[in-house]
């Protein structure tokens, strides 16, 4: 569940005492390296995807794109780079070789990870890099087209470049943006299952070495140890304890690991940028009737949203599947709790949440490539929440788990 932003989130720590992380991490020495023989995604990869975004702004009359410093730009020009006030940005023609536009200084560092072949156009700190923009635009004779916006670019470099290309159409870059990164190819498949691998790896470590008394914070330590043991990169570990596991995303209440309680883990990591996002809920000692029922009732959710995910349906009509199960079992309706108070699934791939959702109303139809969270936790405010979350990718043959869920609360990591 967690965002690519949500490392150290209420509930799950940062950072762990030294000691005991230091000591996770001389306790695993048996653990392989998953992503040892992995190779990142390469220019011919990225090759492929140019003409594919080219091919879809040809077919929706859009003469260029206009993308920011994100997965977007690392999509498709493996460019590493962050958002600031200075621009950095790259522009996708319909036709030739995209161009960087950055600053003159930082010009040598963003080269150092420009997978593609492409134009870089500086400016000085006195020059208005949306008019070295337009310059590629009109020297491209696409002055007159319209320009496509990746959605999370920055309104100051949208309102720029009507003001450098007075008259300029701007446009949704949808179409071709997420026309692009929403079916993923074998290669980014490959890495999300190798990121999933070390995930539930890391869990089956950890899950024995957990005790009365531990806090989130040294269970993440333990998860953070093996996790990059494994070889994955640590995205987000959170952790939720007892009553702070009625609450999605935590409590800023003290936590202890407490026999009888409910262990909520959900956890991810990244390998060569792809991620993984897994959830596992258990509980530390002898399980009630009451928590059996709500684990039973939501790995049964999780199969009712699976068999719903075929190609051609909408994929709001998963989230529709698992609501009408939950309201046969006294939860609900909607998002009333107790029962499902968040959508049933997220899109995965570079970022932890991607286009589109597994939620009511979502029309977009599920195809091939598409990769999507699996998630329908059941929440009791003021008891215990259960979260079972596992990610699967669209086929030609329907829908396939990056991992397995479990089949008892008593075997929660296979």
């Amino acid at each position: 569940m967690p965002s690519l932003s949500r490392r150290g989130l209420i509930g799950a720590a940062a950072t762990a005492p030294l000691l005991f992380a230091g000591a996770a991490r001389a306790a695993d020495p048996e653990l392989p390296n998953l992503a040892a023989g992995t190779q990142p995604i390469g220019a011919e990869e990225r090759k492929a995807r140019l003409a594919r975004a080219q091919a879809l702004m040809a077919k929706h009359g859009i003469g260029a794109v206009l993308i920011e410093p994100g997965s977007s730009l690392v999509y498709f020009t493996g460019v590493e780079w962050w958002r600031s006030e200075r621009l950095t940005a790259a522009i996708l023609p319909v036709e030739g070789d995209p161009c960087i536009v950055t600053p003159f200084f930082e010009e040598p560092s963003v080269r150092e990870t420009l997978g593609v072949p492409a134009e870089v156009r500086v400016w000085q700190e006195d020059q208005d890099p949306l008019a070295i923009t337009a310059g590629f635009l009109r020297d491209r004779k696409l002055a007159g087209k319209p320009v496509g916006v990746e959605e999370t670019v920055r309104w100051f470099a949208v309102e720029g470049l009507q003001r450098a290309l007075p008259g300029v159409r701007i446009v949704s870059a949808n179409p071709v943006v997420r026309g692009c990164r929403m079916a993923k190819t074998a290669p980014e498949l490959a890495l999300m299952q190798c990121a999933t691998d070390i995930t539930i790896a890391a869990y089956r470590w950890t899950a024995p070495q957990i005790a009365a008394g531990m806090t989130p914070a040294e269970i993440d330590a333990l998860m953070t140890a093996a996790t990059r043991k494994l070889g994955g990169e640590v995205e987000f570990n959170l952790i939720l304890l007892g009553e702070a596991s009625a609450y999605p995303h935590g409590s800023h209440q003290p936590q202890r690991v407490t026999p009888g309680q409910v262990v909520l883990m959900d956890c991810g990591c990244t390998v060569h940028g792809y991620q993984s996002d897994v959830s596992r809920s258990f509980v530390f000692g002898e399980a009630s009737a009451e928590q059996r029922k709500v684990w039973h009732t939501v790995r049964q959710g999780q199969q009712v949203a699976i068999e719903a995910a075929q190609l051609g349906v909408a994929a709001g009509h998963v989230d529709d599947a698992v609501r009408r199960y939950y309201v046969s079992q006294g939860f609900g309706p909607d998002y009333r709790l107790p029962g499902l108070s968040h959508r049933t699934g997220h899109g995965i791939g570079l970022d932890g949440h991607e286009p589109v959702n597994l939620v009511r109303g979502e029309k977009t139809s599920l195809a091939e490539g598409m990769c999507f969270s699996n998630e329908p936790g059941i929440y009791l405010p003021g008891k215990f929440g259960i979260r079972l979350e596992d990610c699967f990718h669209m086929t030609a043959a329907g829908p396939t788990w990056f991992s397995t869920p479990p089949s008892s609360i008593d075997a929660p990591f296979g």
